[in-house]
C-alpha cells in the first residue's frame, strides 16, 4: 500500500455554506484517521492551504477517498505519491503481567 500527498488550494472567501460544513468536516477526517485511510491532516494558518496524508492501492483511491469530504466541492486537490513519509509517533510502554 502506498502514501499520497494530497495537497488542496481552498478559497480565498469562506461562504455560510462552507463554514457549516466544517463540523461534517471534521467528522470524516477522525473517521478516515480512526480506520488509518487517512494519516495526516494540516491547515496553512491562512486558512487557504490544506494538506493530508493518505494511505491507498492508486491514485484513484486516493480521490475516491478524499472526494468523501463534505467540503470537496470547495477543494482543489493535487496528489503525489510519496517515496517515504516519516512520522514521528508516540510510543506507548509494553505492559508486563510480572
Amino acid at each position: 500500500m502506498s502514501q499520497y500527498m494530497v495537497e488542496f488550494d481552498l478559497p480565498q472567501e469562506m461562504t455560510e455554506d462552507f463554514l457549516m460544513k466544517i463540523p461534517l468536516q471534521r467528522l470524516k477526517v477522525n473517521e478516515l484517521m480512526e480506520n488509518g485511510k487517512l494519516l495526516s491532516y494540516a491547515l496553512s494558518i491562512d486558512r487557504h492551504r490544506l494538506w493530508c496524508v493518505v494511505k491507498a492501492q492508486t491514485e484513484v483511491e486516493v480521490m475516491e477517498i478524499v472526494s468523501e469530504f463534505p467540503l470537496i466541492s470547495y477543494m482543489d486537490p493535487t496528489v503525489t505519491e510519496l517515496m517515504f513519509n516519516n512520522v514521528v509517533s508516540l510510543r506507548v510502554p509494553l505492559f508486563s503481567l510480572n
